[in-house]
């Protein structure tokens, strides 16, 4: 049995697509609005229609049977049998009946309340959804966009584009690298969930100040909870030869962090916590301050959904955190997600890593680099990430 399935803009077009192929006698067995990737549900005009046909099953009329020899056709036939007969009157009604429930879909969307997207940025719109970005954000920068450009402007893709990142720069704050100034010590310690890659963006600032910067560098973790973690960092410190401390209470927190006094830049290591578990969470508040921290730079992962990333960066506030660093930005399938935590956290971005190299892969965070990532704009376009 040959069943097939036909898309199109409009429903006359899919019609047009199964007489060419099948041919004028094939039945109609289904139809249906196509909403793939969410991207049309709200947007009269620009749907899709999907109509499934068989030039081998016979569909029976809902008129009033005719007494003829084409009412007893079989309701299957094979492929070599004569098509049964089909009365306009049929074909009209059936038409009619997939044409009022269009206009029935059309007139939801309309109730619904929620604003068209115009066509000239549709195709914004549709980028927009697929990097993640969440569909009333997208709505919000479409309109925002219409009101301000001007008519030209909405005829350029390129000039939309470039219109809505700036829009999203604007969202955007940053602190640029750690400073670090020789002979006064400056502890930065770094927090936030498990296995956002804390150790990993450790090794490569240490690398980097110690390597390039020529800073003198030391390490405390209080990651015992992980040993792995703990010879992670201390394997890092060997190749890197910088002095290394592990505390696991509040008094050996001060004894190591008297102990790197005469370095430059003092780097510390957390264990994971868990955004809901409070009791932790006041644990590295009371480490921290022990250790009288300059900076506290929450990690967080691309990767994460929009809201988790909110709430996480909301709990862990109370330890005192200053910054943000965000990581896993090559493991993110869209970083749209981000957005909305750049738009309502009170931590400015500090850095950004893009893969597991050391001390590679990190680099100061730039509004226009990372709205470039966000929109998939060009390197030109968008800016070249400045590696460290």
């Amino acid at each position: 049995m040959d069943i097939r399935t036909y898309k199109a803009p409009t429903l006359q077009e899919a019609l047009a697509l199964v007489r060419r192929d099948l041919g004028e006698t094939a039945s109609i067995l289904h139809t249906r609005e196509v909403c793939g990737s969410a991207l049309l549900r709200w947007i009269p005009g620009l749907r899709r229609i999907e109509v499934t046909a068989s030039a081998d099953v016979y569909v029976p009329s809902r008129l009033p049977p005719r007494h003829d020899a084409a009412s007893a056709e079989p309701l299957f036939r094979g492929r070599t049998a004569s098509p049964p007969a089909r009365s306009s009157a049929d074909l009209a009604e059936q038409l009619h009946d997939l044409q009022a429930m269009v206009a029935d879909l059309c007139a939801s969307a309309k109730a619904s309340g929620r604003p068209d997207i115009p066509p000239e940025l549709f195709q914004l719109y549709t980028d927009l959804i697929e990097s993640e970005v969440a569909d009333d954000l997208a709505r919000r920068l479409v309109q925002q966009v219409r009101s301000q450009a001007s008519t030209s402007e909405l005829a350029d893709p390129l000039l939309v584009k470039a219109r809505v990142a700036s829009m999203i720069e604007s969202d955007i704050r940053v602190t640029g690298p750690l400073q670090v100034t020789p002979g006064r010590r400056r502890l930065v310690a770094l927090v936030g969930p498990t296995g956002v890659g804390k150790t990993t963006t450790i090794a490569k600032l240490a690398a980097h100040y110690r390597l390039r910067e020529k800073r003198k560098v030391g390490l405390i973790t209080v990651d015992t909870y992980r040993i792995a973690a703990v010879e992670q960092l201390r394997t890092y410190a060997d190749i890197i030869d910088l002095p290394m401390q592990v505390v696991s209470s509040p008094r050996e927190m001060r004894e190591a962090a008297a102990r790197m006094a005469d370095v430059d830049l003092v780097l510390m290591d957390t264990a994971g916590r868990s955004p809901k578990d409070e009791v932790k969470i006041h644990e590295l508040k009371n480490f921290l301050a022990e250790a009288q921290t300059d900076e506290v730079h929450l990690v967080l992962s691309a990767v994460g959904g929009a809201a988790g990333l909110e709430r996480t960066a909301e709990r862990f506030s109370v330890v005192g955190t200053t910054a943000l660093i965000l990581t896993k930005l090559d493991e993110a399938a869209g970083l749209g997600n981000l957005l909305p935590l750049l738009q309502r956290c009170k931590l400015p971005l500090s850095y950004l890593t893009t893969g597991q190299n050391v001390p590679d892969d990190i680099e100061a965070a730039d509004p226009r680099r990372l709205v470039g990532l966000v929109l998939g704009l060009s390197a030109t376009t968008a800016g070249g990430g400045a590696r460290l």
